[in-house]
């Protein structure tokens, strides 16, 4: 693995685990095994690659979404595959997390891969609650935008549940919730 990859994969972690603000080049560079005359010859500093490493953090999330979204299968069974798709709860979103830190949320360019994954994902859940319901599968009654949003919404504070709770009980419970609330607007043949 090349020092340039090693550096966004440690600053990924890193993001993840401490924040922004709780990330230091020193750090970066410890875990990525590379000196910092490395780190500045692939980025301008501490800046540039944090912007760098969480657009590749939204990337892979976007991909793993889209596989289970963009799969064949009812409307209800890709949304479902997407909520139950195994995710570190205690850890909490890799993406999501970053609202948390005050640098993040006040700088535009550090805040502009969240909120585009955000808005993404919102989007997208959306798109396929609207095909399930163009095709019958779901209730007219469903408001797709609406619903995606809340799905995003419970999606991320499930975590914020899990952590608090030091137990991602409360994360399962939220999500399985969701989907109750979803399989009520899954149309029978009957319907």
């Amino acid at each position: 693995m090349d020092t340039r990859t090693r550096l966004l994969e440690s600053t990924q972690d890193l993001l993840w685990d401490r924040g922004y603000v709780g990330t230091s080049p020193r750090a970066i560079q410890e875990r990525a095994g590379a000196g910092q005359g490395s780190m500045y010859h692939h980025f301008s500093g501490k800046h540039d690659l944090a912007v760098a490493a969480m657009r590749l953090t939204t990337e892979q999330v976007r991909e793993r979404a889209e596989q289970l979204l963009g799969a064949e299968g009812t409307a209800y069974a890709r949304v479902e595959a997407y909520l139950r798709f195994e995710r570190d709860a205690l850890r909490g979103c890799r993406v999501g997390r970053m609202t948390q830190d005050p640098e993040v949320v006040a700088d535009d360019e550090l805040r502009a891969p969240v909120a585009d994954a955000i808005a993404w994902q919102r989007g997208r859940i959306a798109q396929v609650l609207a095909e399930g319901v163009a095709r019958g599968e779901l209730s007219p009654a469903l408001s797709p935008e609406r619903t995606a949003a809340t799905l995003v919404a419970v999606v991320q504070g499930a975590y914020v549940e899990a952590r608090a709770a030091g137990s991602r009980e409360p994360y399962d419970a939220a999500i399985e919730g969701a989907l109750d609330l979803l399989r009520a607007c899954v149309l029978t043949e009957r319907d």
